[in-house]
């Protein structure tokens, strides 16, 4: 990771003929003032990631990146209504120099870059799913070639980095990978892709990348892949691990340690690693969200006119409000600017371990995804089209209400504990640990209301059942078959109109198509528990291409009884999945859906499908090691 060379720097400066901008968003790819950083760096990581071009190190691929997508006209693509003399806001007044700075210049920007009210927009078709899905082919094609500012474009409208590719089996990443497109590469990283995402055929972009003889771009793709603990562990050592020579990890150690011997630490430490990978995921990330800060306010600080740029209004005290996360986890993620320097670095370190320990220690295969989650870049978080301008306070978070009375409940008892000052006891993270486990406590309630409906399992399976073999099964193909995105190749197997077959798909291709189920499982549960109804349907279309590939590597008529059962479990439920999902779209006339009703009943297929594809990974490792 080095600076830019003199030349480099200059080269980016004369790229922007409005003075010289010090400033860079990467994931927007536009060069900003000191005026204008101050506003992005409110807006939140979410929305504007920002560095600076000279006083913090760059990789020297990312900021080609930045040069190339600038130099390209990344501007015009956020301000492409004001721009397009067909549109409305066509001679909408841009800011100048001698605009306030609050609250012109930061109205502006917001529109502009959080609320992407200039972005130009598809026009309004019924399925939503299906534009992004066209929207994201379009970028796994275009990621092959050069052009960043047409990828940049078709990110702006929606199109999804990590997008699998049905038909070629794929991820733009993997194209980007192998085509040795360097600046794509960090383009789609910046945007979420995952470098250990594994194709149809198991191998990941850096593999593609090092059988392509692109060893540089391979090599940077593993450190991308490491970003979040390589960021933890510069920030405190101000060194990073050695990836060429099978170095992943370096854990610093305080050199007072001795002070983290008490009851208090130990319990803190016992409390993360009790986490679900799934939180402490989101702990690592918010921690290294919260170092970003930290470092950028540094910078900030060191390279500003005190006496003009530096007031209340300039500076972030703590992490903005991320609209996609609960008020739960924004108040915690607020909660660690209250940390002091030894409290934040006592976390980090335990971050760090755990996070080695989690990675050393889990052999099992089938839960091999949350690790990866942990590690995986965490440079940006997809932004959202519809965000509210009003970033509230630190108090108006932490008052917020939730509609979850559950956890309000459980949150009752410790608002003494989680108001108080973190520096008063002498290990301030199992403050934070209490606003983890209220996450916990939601959790346990979508875990509640999946056993809630456990004794609809029977009565389920005999309608099923008789359903199917009284004529249910052709129609439940036929609709797989209906789903245009899917695909002929991708249709139910046909379990009546075949001889058995005794063969069985290997385990490993079994357990990769149960972890694609899995994963967007846990997104569908995430939305259920956040009650974010407007989610459903779109993760039941990913849920339900899963579940017909997972069927897809199957024989037609399995010989196994056990196999069909599953199978017939697994599609069915798919299917009633989708219509559930559906009905959080009310008819026209009708009143409507009682979304309570729905998200159990949601839940419930949800549960049924992954107990399917665990029996099928069951049966077959069983018979293939027999």
């Amino acid at each position: 990771m080095l600076h830019p060379p003199p030349d480099t720097k200059r080269t980016v400066f004369r790229l922007n003929g409005f003075g010289e901008p010090r400033w860079a968003s990467v994931n927007r790819g536009v060069l900003i003032c000191d005026e204008c950083c101050s506003v992005h760096r409110s807006l939140g990581r979410h929305s504007s990631q920002v560095r600076h071009l000279t006083q913090t190190p760059w990789p020297p691929s990312q900021l080609q990146m930045v040069q190339t997508v600038y130099s390209n006209g990344s501007n015009s693509i956020w301000e492409h209504s004001i721009l397009d003399p067909a549109s409305g806001l066509s001679g909408k007044r841009k800011t100048n120099l001698q605009d306030k700075q609050h609250p012109n210049k930061m109205e502006f920007i917001k529109a502009k870059y959080q609320m992407l009210a200039f972005v130009h927009r598809m026009p309004c078709r019924e399925d939503d799913s299906s534009t992004t899905k066209d929207l994201s082919k379009q970028l796994h094609s275009s990621v092959r070639t050069g052009n960043l500012e047409t990828c940049l474009r078709l990110l702006s409208l929606g199109a999804q980095a990590n997008f699998f590719h049905p038909e070629k089996g794929n991820t733009p990443l993997h194209v980007a990978a192998k085509a040795g497109q360097v600046c794509q590469v960090e383009l789609l990283t910046v945007y979420g892709a995952d470098p250990g995402a594994p194709d149809s055929n198991g191998k990941t972009p850096i593999d593609y990348a090092r059988e392509s003889g692109h060893h540089d771009l391979a090599d940077r793709l593993v450190e991308i892949q490491y970003e979040l603990t390589d960021r933890l562990a510069f920030y405190l050592c101000g060194r990073k691990p050695d990836h060429k020579n099978g170095q992943h990890f370096i854990v610093p150690q305080m050199a007072d340690s001795s002070v983290d011997l008490s009851e208090l630490a130990k319990a803190a430490k016992r409390k993360l690693q009790s986490l679900s990978n799934h939180l402490f995921e989101e702990l690592a990330m918010d921690v290294y969200d919260e170092v970003d800060r930290r470092e950028t306010d540094a910078v900030w600080l060191a390279t500003q006119n005190h006496s003009t740029l530096v007031t209340e209004t300039a500076v972030v005290p703590f992490l903005p409000v991320n609209p996609e996360y609960s008020s739960t986890r924004n108040q915690g993620r607020q909660k660690l600017a209250r940390f002091n320097a030894h409290e934040f670095a006592t976390l980090v370190i335990d971050i760090l371990s755990e996070a080695k320990r989690r990675q050393l220690g889990n052999s099992a295969v089938i839960h091999k995804d949350s690790v990866e989650l942990i590690l995986k870049s965490v440079a940006v978080r997809h932004c959202s089209d519809s965000q509210d301008t009003d970033q509230p306070d630190y108090d108006s978070v932490a008052s917020d209400e939730d509609t979850d009375q559950e956890l309000l409940s459980s949150k009752g008892d410790r608002t003494k504990s989680l108001d108080s000052d973190l520096s008063d006891g002498p290990i301030s993270m199992q403050e934070y640990m209490e606003v983890k486990n209220a996450l916990s406590a939601s959790e346990a309630k979508v875990q509640q209301l999946m056993k809630v409906n456990n004794n609809l399992n029977d009565e389920l399976r005999l309608m099923q059942k008789k359903w199917e073999w009284e004529g249910g099964t052709p129609f439940l193909k036929g609709r797989f078959r209906s789903s245009g995105w899917l695909g002929e190749a991708s249709s139910i197997p046909e379990l009546e109109d075949a001889d058995c077959d005794p063969t069985l798909p290997s385990t490993e291709d079994v357990i990769r198509k149960t972890e694609q189920i899995t994963k967007n499982i846990q997104e569908l549960l995430r939305a259920a528990q956040e009650s974010k109804h407007d989610s459903f349907i779109p993760c039941s279309e990913r849920i339900h291409l899963a579940v017909t590939e997972m069927a897809a590597l199957f024989p037609k008529k399995p010989r196994l009884e056990t196999v069909r059962g599953s199978l017939r479990l697994l599609t069915s439920s798919a299917c009633r999945l989708q219509n559930e999902c559906r009905k959080v779209v009310p008819s026209e006339g009708c009143p409507g859906p009682d979304m309570q009703l729905v998200t159990q009943q949601v839940i419930q297929c949800a549960y049924d499908i992954a107990k399917a594809a665990k029996q099928l990974v069951t049966i077959t490792t069983k018979e293939n090691n027999n």
